[in-house]
């Protein structure tokens, strides 16, 4: 299991990068379409600002795309290599695959790409822990 203090973990869950103590996102849920992007100011624990500029996620725009095609190498390596499907079946597992994966595949990257800039701080954890 991935434990916390590990850039894997806030990468995965969408933990605060700082703490790893609360959900970055409104709604911690990617597949609630209507609140995939919405993500908080500040966090509650640490206070930390994860909007560090305007724009600031347009960076993981790239991100996305280095998992899009990890995910599309992944589907068709399982389509047809694996399953031994046909060439255009494989590549309709592709897209199948990229739309189903889709709000991960955002949430992922830009948890990818504050990690980048953040690292965890265990005295910031510790401390929201010690107070009453």
């Amino acid at each position: 299991m991935i434990k916390k203090g590990s850039k894997l973990y806030s990468i995965l869950t969408g933990k605060c990068p700082k703490c790893h103590e609360e959900s970055m996102y409104v709604n911690p849920n990617p597949f609630v379409l209507m609140d995939i992007l919405k993500i908080r100011e500040r966090c509650s624990n640490c206070n930390t600002k994860y909007r560090m500029e305007p724009s600031f996620f347009f960076g993981a725009m790239y991100v996305s795309y280095g998992v899009g095609v990890a995910f599309s190498v992944a589907a068709f390596v399982i389509s047809y290599l694996i399953l031994s499907l046909s060439l255009t079946t494989s590549f309709i597992a592709i897209i199948v695959t990229l739309v189903v994966f889709m709000p991960f595949i955002m949430r992922v990257s830009r948890n990818i790409w504050i990690n980048l800039f953040m690292n965890y701080d265990e005295t910031l954890a510790d401390r929201t822990k010690k107070q009453p």
